[in-house]
């Protein structure tokens, strides 16, 4: 019987089987063209320019789904619900923000069970962004 010799398994991520760092930047560069016109969600970000934004969601999607640690190296702790305090997440700002990533996921056209899992993520984080009637 053939063994697998210790250490030569490895095991594929998340991050990996859904085409790596590509696709996360093209999932979160989609997502923030609808916030950038928005005017629920727009005036959530501070910064005249979006790409800072783009790029912590970015790095921290990558680390969440098993790419790289820069989000973490960078920034620490993600502490999503201490980051997103000083702003009104309500009901409807977390519809306006799934309306935006349900048309980003659509458009990576990812095998149904990717876009199945990636989906049932991002609307468990939505739900408990919010923090507001």
């Amino acid at each position: 019987m053939d063994q697998i010799k210790r250490g030569t398994l490895q095991t594929e991520t998340f991050y990996d089987r859904v085409g790596g760092e590509p696709t996360f930047r093209r999932l979160v560069h989609r997502f923030y063209e609808g916030v950038a016109a928005d005017p629920l969600l727009r005036p959530m970000y501070p910064e005249e320019d979006l790409g800072p934004a783009e790029e912590r969601l970015t790095l921290f999607l990558m680390q969440y789904w098993g790419g790289p640690r820069t989000y973490s190296d960078e920034r620490g702790h993600p502490r999503l619900r201490m980051r997103h305090a000083p702003f009104k997440v309500d009901r409807a700002a977390h519809d306006a923000w799934l309306t935006h990533m349900r048309d980003a996921v659509a458009s990576l056209e990812l095998d149904p069970e990717h876009e199945e899992e990636l989906w049932n993520y991002l609307v468990y984080a939505a739900q408990s962004m919010i923090n507001s009637d």
